[in-house]
């Protein structure tokens, strides 16, 4: 892993603990409301066409925007092939325990799975 996706990483760990539970709120209501049972939350510096903005950086002097989505449209815009779907199923975790982060940077877009509550920081070289 390179120093910047490190930084990278570490940028993330401080923006979620800000957001973690505006996050949790979002996940619940997006679950039991029936619109997805895998909210998927981008993290991303530049606006994108993919779900809906729920924090902007600006507002919160972080590093990263959140905007919400769901399996379904990752499915739909192709980011999620018809043929892992179901494999991306089976490795998601449980929604009110952790947070699904998309993470876009310059060098593409990964999943990270971020509990609620506080744990050590996340280690990059098991990313």
């Amino acid at each position: 892993m390179t120093e910047s996706e490190e930084q990278l990483l570490n940028a993330l760990q401080n923006d979620l603990s800000i957001y973690r539970d505006l996050i949790r709120e979002t996940a619940h209501d997006m679950v039991q409301e029936g619109y997805t049972s895998y909210p998927i939350f981008v993290a991303h510096h530049i606006p994108l066409p993919l779900g809906e903005l729920i924090l902007n950086k600006a507002d919160y002097g972080t590093s990263f925007s959140i905007s919400a989505s769901t399996l379904e449209e990752f499915g739909e815009k192709g980011l999620v092939q018809p043929a892992n779907m179901n494999r991306f199923k089976q490795t998601y975790k449980d929604p009110m325990g952790f947070m699904c982060i998309f993470l876009i940077s310059e060098t593409g877009g990964r999943f990270v799975f971020r509990p609620y509550e506080d744990e050590p920081k996340i280690d990059p070289k098991l990313n």
